[in-house]
């Protein structure tokens, strides 16, 4: 675990932020957007669209960075050890074979720079045309063509799992997977990663699924634990006694995003209890995918530091009684400025969330 922020006291979890790769231009970005485009594009040009909006968000510590450039990766490698974070887990693509936004995390596992523990995520979902609010728009389709493109994923990715910088549990790497229940014939595909993974010599892997829908059990699946990744409904209501904030209904007459206020929406994110399996909370510093998705987006709206500790708390407390090795706590995210869910700081509240973070996890 992580001891940068303390010699003699451990975290009271440990934190593993997801990280976005997409803050360089690729040749797949250039031919659907234009050149240049990156995640940057529509978060600078974000407009507010009701009084009081939050947007544009603006970075502060690192600027527009570009992901491509070393000292920016080792500086926010930095910041997240001063504050807590355990690891950046890193998003991962894998389209038959095909990847894309992979130079980043190629550079660290190579360079083997920053000395920060790291994990990945397979964001097995196919790549639409949201950034610009054109989901229904396809730009690359996520395949499963077979159990032999499922064993060539397995070996692109154990090169990371044997680095002494990845993220283990009980000694083992710790792979997250978006979608589990897409993959075909899943169950099939985690024996065989098993398998794959004790003839390298590892002492097995402990695979999570991220868990969007209440009746998913990872283990009939082959998996050891979800992520409950949780936000409100982009339609009904998340509670009798708040349905939504009377701001969305004033707005309702014209084209405008869902708006809950984060603040309601905390004890919706996290369970007050967990399921009858391994279940990792997620915190989520804010909410505003309105850069990438305009009148279609949902807003978490007046999100502060101090909200935020209130909804770190409920997570920190769903894990005090675990086995320290699985004392995990999802943060969403690290650095996804078009969904407005990042922990980075920005010109509004500086560090304040990441001095939050701090603050809890060693109160």
């Amino acid at each position: 675990m992580n001891q940068a922020v303390t010699a003699d006291r451990a975290a009271r979890a440990r934190v593993i932020a997801y990280y976005l790769p997409q803050y360089h231009p690729i040749a797949e970005n250039d031919a659907q957007w234009g050149p240049g485009f990156t995640e940057w594009t529509n978060v600078g040009k974000a407009p507010a669209m009701f009084p009081g909006h939050y947007q544009p968000r603006v970075p502060r510590d690192f600027g527009y960075y570009d992901l491509r450039v070393a000292e920016t990766r080792a500086a926010q490698a930095k910041a997240a050890a001063e504050h807590g974070v355990e690891a950046f887990c890193y998003y991962h693509y894998w389209f038959a074979g095909h990847r894309l936004l992979e130079r980043p995390f190629n550079e660290v596992l190579e360079s083997g720079e920053p000395d920060f523990p790291f994990c990945l995520c397979w964001a097995n979902h196919s790549w639409t045309g949201i950034w610009l609010g054109s989901p229904e728009e396809l730009i690359m389709e996520q395949t499963y063509p077979g159990m032999d493109d499922h064993y060539q994923h397995f070996q692109y990715l154990l090169k990371a799992f044997k680095d002494k910088r990845y993220v283990t549990v009980d000694g083992k790497p710790f792979f997250a997977v978006y979608a589990p229940k897409d993959i075909p014939n899943v169950r099939q595909v985690t024996d065989m990663w098993r398998e794959e993974a004790h003839k390298a010599g590892l002492p097995g892997l402990h695979l999570v699924g991220v868990n969007q829908l209440e009746i998913w059990k990872p283990e009939p699946d082959g998996f050891d634990a979800s992520i409950a990744e949780r936000l409100p409904p982009r339609h009904g209501k998340i509670s009798k006694r708040m349905p939504r904030t009377a701001l969305h209904h004033r707005l309702r007459r014209k084209p405008n995003p869902t708006i809950y206020t984060y603040e309601e929406a905390i004890d919706f994110m996290v369970r007050p209890k967990g399921p009858d399996h391994e279940d990792y909370p997620v915190v989520m510093p804010n909410w505003d995918n309105t850069p990438r998705s305009g009148a279609n987006g949902l807003v978490l709206h007046n999100s502060t530091p101090e909200l935020f500790r209130k909804h770190l708390r409920k997570a920190l407390h769903r894990v005090e009684k675990v086995d320290e090795q699985h004392r995990i706590v999802i943060l969403k995210a690290w650095n996804e400025w078009g969904e407005g869910n990042y922990i980075e700081p920005d010109q509004r509240h500086g560090r304040g969330y990441l001095d939050v973070l701090k603050e809890e996890l060693y109160s």
